[in-house]
């Protein structure tokens, strides 16, 4: 039973008329227990500070709730809710000297009613900041969407600002949400001679305190209870990110800004944690994919709901209804679900057991089964093309009117390439052998497999490996590439010694991260060699040009004590350098996901008894190389991203996100990041991974 409002307020019962009278009839009730029988999910309770953030995670009974407190000389409280994906926010105006926060009583579970007496399910918490003043530029509370716009644009729809209630020592913003569903309320009460208004907060000595209520009317989703089985990797942190995430809708891309589904953020967890996750949580993760294909079988990137999609819909004559809009913009993910339900329902001893009853179970629009047929029919038809006639103009293109249609989402991040590398030579081929081995095991059957043309998928599968990667072949004799390491080291503002000796006389070798509209290859060496090898199975030397030129020390490679970087464009136009700084969002800056990705990949290929031993000896030592730059950074681990410096002779992490530098900002909860939990360590790997395990 949670606490009572008289409980919770004693020090201040003389304030208790005035907030009855703010929020009336608000009061704390008791928590409704899990309706699901078995056992309830276990208290969540954890914390990651990085750089000026403060994050503290709750999940307890209906409440799941993300606080990030942000130091700096642009201060601000935020609260992110996975339910409907809202939050609320307070952003202060600049401060002469910077501002830092201390959590001085983490969050715990409320839960009030609104006028109407509807359920507003929330965090109460309190914090001293080290001034003794703070003006309020803005409250927003609405969809984590409106709030993650109004960080990067500084505006809002006008329709959800909210002007505050002042009562003595009290500051409240409330508003039902814009459809009149119960909405959001943020509450703030001064304590120890600390004075509150909408226009300023004062305290008469350093530090201000404060008391905060932040509390959500969107319906809580269902926490998986145990998503992770025991023999997951001992990393606790990863494990509560993952278990904050997980529901049984669906699992969320990220927190504070991607507390929604996000299909590629979900499949390509879901690929590497499926050993280690419990059999429901990887079928949450694909059914959560099939219910939002499009009717063409197209995945969707990611979804519009709670107030986001109310806004969306009256904005495009649907009226003020919540109804979720879905995305289908990216490419990516549409070739990622064949892969996944592949190793599941085929390879999985446990998912074999349960596919039938899986593929016959209701989802949103039917069967499982003839939804997952729907994707593998749009798949073998998209991928005919080139299959038949194998030239770039052929290759799977970013949608028209686009620059943005794999995980490298920002403006910038496939270089202003039109088709990439990860795309067409790693997914596609994957998707089409995947879409061969589900249609030849017949679990496909009954749901209209055969009348589709999915026996022609491993032939185009085959085209595809053949032909496809060669069109991103860039080769860079060493004078020219020594000469490029030289310049872009004194540009980089980092030595390029090493790297130049590293490189020796030979010629840099790598597969470009995209091709133009002219079927050019964008020159930029890049990470997604890990879908590569992790998807398909390149020849000996087809494994060299991956794996050699990105193993190499920056600036030459991809390699730095910071971590494996995602992109070095030491060899493109001025242009294009520019874009990919290290206060880039796809720049040359470490993504987790994308680390564990690689060592995955590396697993992989190390397990086939095709290669000879002088690629496995390369292997061997690419993964230690890389496996030595994951554990320097295993503090950073289960964040989005992180940039880096370079001072006193070594590179020094850096979180993303910095003002007036980065330009965006990295969560400190990524689903994908927390994808270690199912890879092992080199030292426990080398006992599985001779040829023939």
């Amino acid at each position: 039973m949670y606490l009572t409002m008289r409980a919770l307020m004693s020090s201040w019962a003389g304030m208790k008329a005035l907030m009855v009278a703010l929020l009336a009839p608000a009061m704390l009730v008791a928590a409704e227990p899990s309706t699901r029988p078995g056992r309830a999910p276990p208290l969540l309770d954890f914390r990651i500070d990085e750089g000026q953030n403060i994050n503290s995670f709750l999940r307890a009974g209906p409440v799941a709730a993300h606080l990030l407190l942000r130091s700096g000389k642009e201060p601000r409280i935020l609260v992110a809710f996975p339910a409907g994906n809202s939050g609320v926010g307070l952003w202060f105006e600049k401060t002469a000297q910077p501002v830092t926060w201390t959590l001085s009583k983490p969050p715990r579970p409320i839960t009030l009613n609104d006028e109407q007496g509807r359920p507003l399910q929330g965090i109460e918490f309190e914090v001293a900041a080290d001034t003794g003043e703070l003006r309020p530029r803005a409250a927003v509370l609405s969809s984590v969407r409106v709030l993650r716009d109004y960080e990067l644009q500084r505006a809002a729809p006008a329709e959800v600002l909210v002007s505050p209630r002042d009562e003595p020592g009290v500051v409240a913003w409330a508003r039902d949400r814009l459809d009149s569903a119960a909405g959001y309320r943020l509450s703030i009460d001064a304590l120890d001679g600390t004075s509150v208004s909408g226009e300023k907060f004062t305290a008469a000595a350093s530090p201000l305190r404060l008391r905060i209520q932040a509390v959500s009317g969107e319906t809580p989703l269902e926490p998986l209870t145990e998503p992770v089985r025991t023999r997951a990797a001992d990393d606790a942190q990863s494990r509560n990110v993952l278990a904050f995430l997980a529901y049984r809708q669906k699992f969320l891309a990220g927190s504070w800004r991607f507390d929604t589904y996000f299909g590629r953020d979900t499949l390509v967890s879901a690929m590497l944690l499926a050993p280690v996750l419990e059999p429901d949580a990887v079928e949450s993760a694909i059914t959560s994919v099939l219910d939002r294909l499009a009717p063409n079988g197209e995945v969707a990137h990611e979804e519009d709901i709670g107030e986001f999609a109310v806004l969306r819909n009256a904005r495009e004559g649907r009226g003020k209804v919540d109804t979720p809009v879905y995305d289908y913009g990216m490419v990516d993910d549409d070739f990622m679900l064949a892969p996944l339900a592949a190793r599941w329902l085929l390879d999985d001893s446990r998912g074999r057991a349960r596919a039938t009853a899986f593929l016959a179970g209701q989802g949103a629009t039917g069967s499982r089964g003839a939804a997952l047929v729907r994707n593998l029919a749009w798949v073998v038809e998209r991928t005919l093309a080139f299959a038949a006639q194998p030239r770039a103009g052929h290759l799977v293109g970013i949608k028209p009117d686009r620059m943005t249609g794999d995980w490298r989402d920002s403006e910038q991040g496939l270089g202003r390439g039109r088709f990439a590398y990860d795309i067409n030579a790693a997914l596609v081929p994957a998707a089409l052998e995947a879409t061969a081995r589900l249609a030849e095991s017949g679990l496909l059957d009954d749901y209209g497999a055969k009348r589709h043309s999915l026996s022609r998928a491993r032939e185009q599968s085959q085209a595809w490996t053949a032909n496809a990667p060669a069109l991103f072949a860039v080769d860079v004799p060493a004078s020219r590439a020594r000469a490029g390491i030289a310049a872009y080291a004194k540009e980089a503002g980092v030595p390029g010694d090493a790297a130049i000796r590293a490189l020796g006389d030979h010629p840099l070798t790598f597969h470009a991260l995209s091709l133009d509209a002219a079927g050019r290859p964008v020159p930029i060496l890049n990470s997604d060699e890990g879908f590569r090898l992790l998807l398909t199975e390149p020849s000996a030397d087809e494994l060299e040009r991956c794996v050699a030129a990105i193993m190499r020390p920056f600036p030459a490679g991809l390699i730095t004590d910071a971590g494996m970087l995602v992109a070095n464009p030491m060899l493109a136009g001025p242009d294009l350098r520019r874009e990919f700084t290290r206060f880039a969002y796809h720049g040359t800056v470490v993504w987790s996901w994308q680390q564990a990705l690689m060592a995955a990949g590396f697993e992989r290929q190390l397990r086939r008894t095709d290669l000879p031993a002088e690629s496995r000896e390369r292997l061997l030592q690419a993964r230690a190389t890389l496996w030595s730059a994951i554990d320097r950074s295993r503090a950073m681990r289960t964040s989005e991203l992180w940039s880096w410096s370079w001072s006193n002779g070594q590179y020094h992490i850096e979180p993303f996100g910095r003002p007036g530098a980065d330009v965006d900002e990295s969560n400190a909860a990524q689903l994908w990041s927390t994808v270690y939990l199912g890879l092992p360590h080199p030292a426990a790997a080398t006992r599985d991974t001779s040829p023939g395990n």
